[in-house]
C-alpha cells in the first residue's frame, strides 16, 4: 500500500499582505500576523516585522512566551538579565528565547545599522509559563539542512523530509527557511493537527493543492488538514524564492494578553506585574 495515499495534501486558507507603519523615525513596523487572534493563529500569539536603528527596543520585560526572532538584515546585539551576557545575531540567524517565569532584555542594531528581523511570539502551555528562562542562538550555518533538487530547506525547528533540527521545544514547532529555484517543487511535510502559516521573504511561487499564487510580503495561511494524521503542502518556486514557513500544535487554552506578558487569567497578568515591580525577573 502507498503511505503517500495517507498524506492529506494542504491547500492555503488565505493570502494577505501586511501594512507596514511608521513608529517613530528609527522604527518602521508590521503585524504579519497581528496579535488578538488567539484561537485562528494558536499557538501563534503574533508575528512582527520591523526595521529599526539602535535605541528602539531597550530592557524591557518578557513573561509567559517564547519569542522566535529571525534576523533578515544587520546585525543585531541582544542582552539579557538571566545569562549578563551580550551575544550578536547576523543576517540569516535565529534566536529561541523561552521567556518563562520572566526575563528581561534587549535587542539592539550594531551601532550605525538599520536591523531587519521578524519576532514571532508562541505561546507556553499554562503549565510551562513559569518555568526557568532559556536561550538558543540557532546561527544559520549550524542548521541542519535537507537539500533537494533544485531546493534547499534550512531547519531550525522540528524536521523536514526526515532532516531534524536538535532545537528545544516547549510546543512542538516547525520552522523552516525554504529557497527554492525557479520551477522547481519541494514538501514539506507537517503533522495533521498543526496550524500554520508561510511567509515569503523573496520571489513568487505557487502553494498548496490549488497552486495559490503568492509572492515577496504575502502571509498565506495554511489550510486544515481535519482529523488526518499526516500532512504536507507543495511549494513551487516562479522566480528564486526564499520563505519561512512556520506551524505549531494548537494549545486550546485561554489566553491573557497585556503588554509584554501573555498568561491565562487576569489575575496571573496582575501577579507579573507586581513581580516586574518588585524586581523578581533578574
Amino acid at each position: 500500500m502507498n503511505d503517500q495515499a495517507h498524506v492529506f495534501q494542504r491547500d492555503i486558507h488565505r493570502v494577505w499582505t501586511a501594512k507596514k507603519n511608521r513608529i517613530s523615525p528609527t522604527h518602521q513596523n508590521s503585524f504579519i500576523l497581528e496579535p488578538g487572534h488567539w484561537q485562528e493563529y494558536d499557538p501563534f500569539l503574533m508575528l512582527a516585522e520591523d526595521w529599526f536603528q539602535r535605541g528602539s527596543f531597550n530592557n524591557h520585560p518578557h513573561r509567559g512566551i517564547e519569542t522566535v526572532t529571525y534576523v533578515i538584515q544587520g546585525r543585531l546585539e541582544h542582552y539579557d538579565s538571566q545569562t549578563a551576557g551580550k551575544d550578536e545575531l547576523l543576517p540569516g540567524d535565529a534566536q529561541w528565547m523561552t521567556a518563562g517565569r520572566g526575563v528581561i532584555h534587549n535587542e539592539d542594531p550594531a551601532e550605525g545599522e538599520t536591523v531587519h528581523s521578524l519576532q514571532l511570539w508562541v505561546n507556553l502551555p499554562s503549565g510551562d509559563k513559569m518555568m526557568e528562562p532559556r536561550y538558543q542562538n540557532l546561527r544559520s550555518v549550524d542548521m541542519p539542512l535537507r537539500v533537494e533538487e533544485g531546493a534547499t530547506i534550512r531547519v531550525f525547528s522540528g524536521s523536514s523530509g526526515g532532516v531534524a533540527s536538535p532545537t528545544k521545544n516547549v510546543v512542538p514547532i516547525t520552522m523552516v527557511e525554504l529557497n527554492v529555484e525557479p520551477d522547481a517543487s519541494v514538501k514539506q511535510d507537517l503533522p495533521g493537527s498543526y496550524n500554520g502559516f508561510i511567509y515569503i521573504l523573496e520571489g513568487e511561487g505557487l502553494f498548496g493543492k490549488e497552486r495559490t499564487k503568492a509572492s515577496e510580503g504575502q502571509v498565506l495561511w495554511l489550510g486544515s488538514a481535519g482529523s488526518s494524521r499526516e500532512s504536507e503542502v507543495e511549494i513551487t518556486a516562479v522566480t528564486r524564492l526564499r520563505a519561512l514557513l512556520y506551524a505549531g500544535q494548537p494549545l486550546h487554552e485561554p489566553v491573557v494578553a497585556h503588554g509584554p506578558f501573555v498568561m491565562n487569567t487576569m489575575e496571573q497578568i496582575r501577579q507579573a506585574y507586581e513581580d516586574y515591580r518588585n524586581g523578581k525577573f533578574v
